[in-house]
């Protein structure tokens, strides 16, 4: 298979993911660094396979053919299907939503809060179509909602509702909504930039623009949290904070 920019980054965050557990252990002899390797492989191919199929159409020999890996060398690494499944929405989904708390930890404004998330959210899906289809296919997941980038929206929808910031009628409803318009965002992109007509043709035929696209979903969505027009824009036009280092963490319970 064609070792793609995409591929190279993916295989080198399941390596960071696979290394995490160690790192406290100092050098690790060539066993080691060859069984991280090799899980790094597989969460590799489950990420590209379930991005395709979903969770359920995609069996434990599909990962390892996809991976080079031998059959039973999968169960050195994880102890099921759904062992890998659960490491895969960690890495995809914890890992992104931390990297989100990092960059908004010096907002106070949660509607400013939102619209960063949800800028950061789109540009990621830009330059991981992999992860971007990943998102979209599990996204409104039991899997989902209840950790990672759908704890992120409860927990900054509720904070701006309690603020006074937002004003909704159902909160519910109001974040399956917001969601709803994120996941659409995502996928206009992906559907865009798979069409085989020039970039710019391709965008002024389907009103995507690179340069401000994210910002206009950042919009609605502060509309939809009810915000007027002009505000919204005026907060998802602002100077994104910078990028933070990407690390890996492990999966814990966010307290909103």
């Amino acid at each position: 298979m064609r070792d793609t920019p995409n591929a190279r980054a993916n295989r080198q965050r399941a390596q960071k993911l696979s290394a995490s557990a160690e790192a406290t252990e100092g050098h690790q002899p060539r066993g080691g660094r060859r069984k991280r390797e090799t899980r790094a492989r597989l969460l590799d191919a489950a990420l590209r396979l379930v991005a395709e199929k979903g969770m359920n159409s995609v069996a434990i020999s599909d990962i390892t053919e996809a991976a080079d890996v031998g059959f039973g060398s999968f169960y050195n690494h994880f102890e099921s299907k759904e062992g890998i499944f659960a490491a895969l929405v960690e890495w995809v989904f914890e890992e992104f939503a931390d990297m989100l708390d990092r960059l908004a930890s010096g907002l106070s404004d949660p509607a400013e809060v939102v619209s960063v998330c949800v800028r950061h959210t789109l540009m990621r899906a830009r330059r991981e179509p992999v992860w971007g289809q990943l998102l979209i296919r599990e996204g409104f997941s039991v899997r989902a909602l209840s950790w990672g980038l759908g704890q992120r929206l409860l927990c900054d929808s509720h904070g701006g509702i309690s603020a006074k910031r937002f004003v909704v009628s159902d909160h519910f409803l109001c974040l399956i909504s917001v969601t709803g318009i994120i996941f659409a965002a995502i996928a206009a992109e992906l559907h865009s930039s798979a069409r085989v007509t020039p970039v710019v043709e391709r965008q002024n035929a389907s009103g995507l623009d690179e340069q401000n696209f994210a910002e206009r979903a950042a919009t609605v969505v502060l509309q939809a949290l009810g915000l007027k027009r002009a505000e919204a824009e005026r907060i998802a036009r602002l100077p994104l904070p910078g990028k933070p280092e990407i690390k890996v963490c492990r999966a814990k319970p966010r307290v909103c």
